[in-house]
């Protein structure tokens, strides 16, 4: 339950038709043994005690009491358990009779919940038994645990909240409540539910699994909400139907675990409260009950513990893991930011684009872009104006790779070498050339920028910015050097999905063209500012002195995205990197990012225009806007705090 993740269980138990005392210790048997996996919420399917096929047994009275007896003997047995459970059956109230949920936490029941929309249509004749819960007014009944009674909150409208973990909010939709138009969860994300609990019975017709996953998934996006559906399967009475046993965890319309169909046993997620809380907090439309739909708020106390996660985290966030999936990503993308180059030259009337092409990575993908760009505006391709620049720290590879680059997209390509004006600059402002500082590297990279505007000015055209989106956040980018263009279309693409955007344009291409792209690609990421080693290759690698991009853009994701504190982005690093990078090394860069992060935000701050392409972004003019003057104090304290 730490930093807001709740392990939560949803189970199929094996049951028999109107056995009230079976069906009972089948409950208790696997709520123990969810609870012993870390399970905080255990949900159990409808109608769970009685089994929901008894038909006009529900009328007999000696079903309800044997119900009731289940549940006393339930609560009495799962009295230890630090976790809530929930269960279904048949509760008589006030002279009718409802499809109700039990909440049952310590030995007691926390409320009851009925079922709102009671279908009566196909296969189903709820109507015929059970009344809406609707029609029932919330009030207090008096619940008998065989030995006293104590008022339990008997109504629709409640909602049950952790004292020491508010993010742990949960209400409660009966099978139908989440099909209909207007979901009772609706009211309950708006009062605060971060997980909303379905108890169902639901039959299965061809085609309904796939329905009931997208809605499911549907409605847990609209309501930054998680859903966990409990469904019944194997034990029901298939005397006119299939019940499908198609549990579901879903977290703000991801799937984290599903069921087999027809399947009984025990499905765990780990759900993540507070993202769930921050996706709220970041859209405005979002917006809590009005006054006079608040619910009713039980709250329980519950110990905050380490939760066992087995929940997947992704080392790269930013790219999708299924190729499939991964090729349309690419695709899409290198058309987005291909539309908006092209855009930018139909406004201007601009026929030129220069680029500096150095051989890497960001310059490849930037050449990319221009040559879709173009070929989408219907411009002839040597308007591309790529400019190698030569100096102390380039190698015969980066340089044989622009010239390839630049002649395989039809380029124009100017070779400028820029050692002799970069020399003389050093003996303008008293620089000791054997000094390898940094007026060293900068002075080589504003030498370049110099170049590419003045040449964008000679031609007519603009120049097109190479940084990428985890530059950005790092700030390796030289001010007034590389950092300033008049359009960049990297701008918003993080280092580790730049090398798959390069890699999907080498699967399309031809194979003169492929291989360069891929010779690029197995290039390290460097700014060649240094001189090279003895043998040629290159010395200044930007990993060595940043650290790793999968790191940082593991790091990016989670800061920007969700604003997660740094140790639990530092637990989750420990599982996505855990077997390629220990404790001490994720700890390392992390603490280097976010000083990096506070302390470079006035690189950001006055950044060139550039299309937006993912969820996160650092344009000052949309999705970031930090003081440059911000202080990191807060964030390093909670990083001193984690060893």
């Amino acid at each position: 339950m730490k930093d807001g993740w709740i392990k939560i269980a949803c189970v199929t138990p094996k049951l028999r038709v109107a056995d009230c005392d079976y069906n009972a210790k089948q409950i208790v048997t696997c709520a123990k043994e969810a609870a012993e996996h870390g399970a905080k919420l255990i949900v159990f399917p409808e109608l769970c005690i009685t089994a929901y096929t008894c038909g006009d047994l529900f009328l007999q009275e000696t079903l309800l009491e044997g119900a009731q007896t289940a549940l006393r003997n339930i609560l009495r047995q799962t009295k230890e358990l630090s976790a809530i459970v929930v269960v279904g059956l048949p509760y008589a109230a006030e002279g009718a009779l409802y499809n109700c949920a039990a909440v049952c936490y310590g030995g007691n029941v926390l409320g009851l919940v009925p079922k709102q929309n009671v279908p009566n249509y196909g296969e189903f004749y709820e109507m015929r038994h059970f009344t809406p819960g609707q029609d029932a007014d919330d009030h207090l009944v008096d619940f008998f645990d065989g030995r006293e009674c104590y008022p339990v909150h008997f109504g629709a409208k409640q909602i049950f909240r952790c004292k020491q973990l508010p993010d742990f909010t949960f209400g409660i939709e009966i099978c139908e409540d989440v099909w209909v138009s207007n979901t009772p969860s609706t009211d309950m994300a708006k009062a605060g539910a971060t997980i909303i609990v379905n108890l169902s019975c639901s039959d299965e017709v061809i085609g309904k699994e796939e329905y009931r996953r997208m809605i499911l998934q549907a409605k847990s996006g609209s309501l930054f909400c998680a859903y966990a559906y409990a469904d019944a399967g194997f034990g029901e009475s298939t005397q006119d139907m299939i019940f499908a046993g198609h549990n579901l965890i879903v977290e703000n319309g991801s799937v984290l675990a599903q069921s087999e169909l027809f399947t009984n046993g025990i499905l765990y997620g780990d759900v993540d409260v507070q993202r769930l809380q921050q996706e709220r907090r970041r859209s405005n439309t979002f917006s809590p009950a009005p006054d006079g739909t608040v619910m009713v708020r039980n709250l329980f106390s519950m110990e905050l513990t380490e939760t066992p996660l087995k929940r997947h985290i992704d080392p790269a966030p930013f790219v999708p893991v299924h190729e499939t999936e991964r090729n349309k990503r690419c695709e899409k993308i290198l058309t987005m930011q291909a539309i908006g180059l092209a855009t930018r030259l139909q406004h201007i009337g601009c026929k030129t684009a220069v680029v500096g092409l150095s051989g890497g990575l960001d310059s490849t993908l930037a050449l990319i872009v221009m040559a879709h760009a173009f070929r989408i505006s219907g411009l002839d391709p040597s308007g591309m104006l790529a400019v190698t620049m030569p100096c102390f720290g380039t190698t015969d590879r980066t340089y044989q790779n622009a010239c390839r680059l630049a002649k395989a997209y039809g380029a124009t390509l100017r070779e400028i070498p820029i050692q002799g004006s970069v020399r003389q600059h050093f003996r303008d402002i008293g620089h000791d050339e054997a000094v390898h500082d940094i007026t060293y590297e900068n002075a080589q990279a504003r030498e370049r920028t110099q170049i590419l505007m003045d040449l964008a000015n000679q031609t007519g055209g603009i120049v097109i910015g190479t940084g990428d989106l985890s530059e950005l956040a790092l700030g390796w980018a030289t001010y007034n050097g590389d950092h300033m263009s008049m359009y960049a279309v990297n701008a918003s693409i993080p280092k580790t999905l730049v090398r798959y955007l390069v890699v999907h344009e080498a699967q399309q291409t031809e194979d003169s063209l492929s291989a360069v792209l891929r010779d690029v690609l197995d290039t390290p990421v460097s700014p060649e500012l240094l001189p090279p080693e003895q043998d040629g290759t290159i010395a200044q690698k930007t990993e060595d002195i940043v650290g790793p991009y999968a790191l940082h853009d593991f790091f990016l994701y989670y800061v920007l995205r969700f604003g997660f504190m740094p140790h639990k982005i530092f637990k989750m690093a420990k599982i996505a990197f855990a077997g390629e990078y220990d404790d001490k090394i994720i700890l390392k860069w992390l603490r280097k990012f976010y000083w990096r992060f506070f302390s470079q935000q006035f690189k950001r701050s006055c950044l060139p225009d550039g299309p937006k392409v993912g969820s996160v972004t650092l344009s000052p003019r949309g999705d970031w806007r930090m003081p440059s003057d911000a202080c990191v104090a807060l964030w390093q304290k909670d990083l001193e705090n984690i060893m």
